[in-house]
């Protein structure tokens, strides 16, 4: 795969559509459909291949049968909405005119988690994912910086079947650099350790590497691993950098029921690996409190303080060394 590189304050949104306009350029197959969404990557599309851009305005589910429809034409179809526009409104249509048929159409979702905080219950993306694993044919990428995400527009384009890709806005640092891992694989260990796993995905993967670092200068040497592709899962992959510690947390910003975490303890149960499993993800609730997405991270418990402090009451093995020490660093209590 010939991945560009790309730099840390470039936005993931335009990373994705940087790259796929690239694909475009040398396979007129490829078609975009939006439902009135704009974005400043997308300028492009509207001036060069105005013949692969289609604005079907505000009707996400006819833009999926319309993407069914292009797609057994012959075409590559990408389809581009809000989460839960793009995926609970059109999950009918996904599963019926998509995956039923196998077709090679990927559904591009903008706005993970509480991105969308003060929009409410309507605009936040918590439980995609759990509905998108549903369904048999389904590919889901979740990429967490700039590199992998621009990796993840080929990934889609190279796929035979349907794809669900969940893009974070805004910039993110760099976890990866150019050529520094086989995204093929669908996960990656960035950061070692023997005593916890910490599964990370999308976002959560920088939060996991901020929380490793503080945890380890504590007491913990935690191994952190990035789901990028959450369907298929590598089992067999997973199983080996799980193997060897002590336990193992999930982090998502993700509805708790049906996300990383259930797919991360299925794998556990039906492995009949003995090795103890902490979830960090969003109760199993609607969020109706308002506010940017780094104070409802917080009123979550997903902010980097939380998760050590989690992790820290959760992990037996001297436990209350670290809150003797976190009473001075400011760990709540």
């Amino acid at each position: 795969m010939n991945i560009r590189m790309t730099s840390s304050d470039k936005d993931l949104r335009d990373a994705f559509f940087d790259e796929l306009y690239a694909i475009a350029r040398q396979d007129p197959r490829v078609i975009l459909l939006t439902a009135d969404m704009g974005a400043h990557s997308l300028g492009r599309f509207k001036k060069d291949l105005s013949r692969q851009y289609i604005n079907v305005c505000v009707a996400e589910q006819n833009m999926i049968s319309v993407a069914a429809g292009l797609a057994l034409g012959g075409k590559k179809v990408f389809v581009y909405t809000i989460i839960p526009f793009a995926t609970m409104r059109c999950f009918e249509q996904i599963k019926v005119d998509v995956c039923c048929m196998r077709l090679p159409v990927t559904v591009v979702g903008i706005g993970t988690g509480l991105t969308y905080g003060g929009d409410g219950p309507t605009h936040h993306g918590i439980q995609d994912i759990a509905v998108m694993r549903s369904l048999p044919e389904m590919t889901i990428l979740n990429p967490c910086d700039a590199v992998i995400t621009q990796a993840a527009a080929r990934l889609a384009y190279e796929q035979q079947g349907p794809v669900y890709v969940r893009l974070e806005r805004g910039r993110f640092p760099l976890i990866y650099g150019a050529g520094s891992a086989d995204f093929s694989r669908g996960l990656h260990q960035i950061r070692e350790g023997e005593d916890i796993t910490l599964i990370a995905t999308g976002n959560m993967v920088h939060r996991a590497v901020e929380a490793a670092d503080i945890l380890r200068k504590k007491f913990l040497s935690v191994r952190v691993v990035d789901v990028y592709r959450i369907k298929p899962l590598n089992t067999a992959l997973l199983i080996k950098m799980m193997e060897g510690t002590k336990g193992v947390v999930t982090l998502e910003e993700n509805c708790l029921t049906g996300g990383l975490g259930s797919a991360v303890s299925e794998v556990l149960c039906d492995s009949c690996k003995g090795i103890a499993l902490k979830r960090l993800a969003i109760p199993d609730e609607h969020c109706f409190a308002s506010g940017d997405r780094e104070a409802l991270q917080q009123l979550y418990q997903l902010d980097v303080s939380n998760i050590v402090h989690s992790i820290v009451r959760w992990f037996p093995q001297r436990a209350e060394h670290v809150f003797m020490e976190g009473k001075e660093d400011g760990f709540r209590h």
